[in-house]
């Protein structure tokens, strides 16, 4: 579990602010405890005082830094289990081999393992968001990338600006705030990007994400390379201040890239997705896109959107 309950974040934020907050009116959020996030007042035991959010998140950092560790010595095993193939898998450069179909998140993830072990100079990545990131894959995301970054590895990772505001992501960044990995943010992405070294890339080709392609076509992974870098120098740094700032219309940044989706005909789900963002947040951004620009319906803003030539104007 990652997620605190409703009721916990308030009285968690109450506690931070005031200093601390009545046991009885904890009992109305058990999470608070689960997450061990209050402690008894040493002064008056029918109060409770906040954990500091450093030292609660440390806590719930170390088991999974530890599980990494017993990952990556079983993943040594393995690997010293499969070299004489792999030495033989070498010898064979068919093209045949140059894209692999990968079936299943156990066989993606082997996969992924594999190549990123090999890895010794450049790992580029594009991440879209996809909700808040799950346990489960902040222990893989920090199995794969601690070992990189310890041999000496760049990282660059491309997030949509939304990351800027997701506290599981962010603590996940600030794990490796080193001059060897760099992440900037964008106002939407498409889809997850993986390249090792500019001679592997990993794509998803299905939405749940259960079936990817692996390449090894140098003219394939020479052209996402590219696509990366595209997106890259059009990218800002992930520290660089806040990218969603209101211009003088009164129309944010996201605000735009929602009403260019629009007229490009995509409904809130997709635009939600390519942004990085809930339905629900998503939906909160039109209806502020609407009364800015004063549309009574759907169709309405679709037509005052490109009557107002917002979507002409530098951002």
């Amino acid at each position: 579990m990652t997620d605190l309950c409703g009721e916990g974040n308030r009285l968690y934020a109450t506690a931070l602010r005031t200093g601390r907050v009545a046991r009885e009116e904890a009992e109305a959020a058990p999470c608070l405890m689960e997450f061990a996030l209050l402690h008894p007042d040493p002064d008056d035991p029918e109060w409770l005082r906040p954990v500091p959010p450093s030292v609660a998140l440390a806590r719930r950092l170390h088991p999974l830094e530890r599980e990494i560790s017993e990952r990556r010595r079983t993943s040594v095993e393995l690997a010293e289990a499969f070299e004489p193939f792999l030495a033989l898998s070498a010898q064979d450069s068919t093209p045949t081999h140059s894209m692999t179909v990968l079936e299943g998140l156990d066989r993606i993830n082997a996969a992924l393992d594999l190549a990123t072990s090999q890895c010794q100079s450049e790992m580029l990545t594009v991440q879209p968001m996809g909700g808040r990131r799950s346990e489960q894959r902040l222990i893989e995301g920090l199995e794969r990338d601690k070992p990189l970054i310890d041999r000496g590895v760049r990282i660059r990772t491309l997030y949509q600006h939304t990351a800027r505001y997701n506290p599981e992501r962010m603590a996940y960044v600030d794990q490796f705030a080193n001059g060897k990995v760099e992440y900037r943010t964008i106002d939407e992405l498409v889809e997850r990007l993986i390249i090792c070294d500019g001679s592997v890339a990993f794509i998803p080709i299905r939405d749940d994400r259960q079936v990817a392609l692996e390449l090894r076509h140098p003219g394939l992974v020479a052209y996402l390379t590219k696509v990366f870098e595209f997106m890259w120098n059009r990218a800002v740094p992930l520290h660089a201040g806040a990218p969603y700032e209101t211009a003088p219309d009164g129309i944010t940044d996201i605000q735009h890239s929602i009403a260019k989706l629009l007229i490009e005909g995509y409904v809130d789900e997709a635009i939600a997705r390519r942004l990085g963002m809930n339905v629900r947040t998503c939906r909160a951004h039109i209806a502020k896109l609407a009364q800015v620009l004063g549309s009574g319906s759907r169709a309405q803003l679709g037509f005052l959107i490109a009557q107002s030539g917002i979507l002409k104007q530098e951002r």
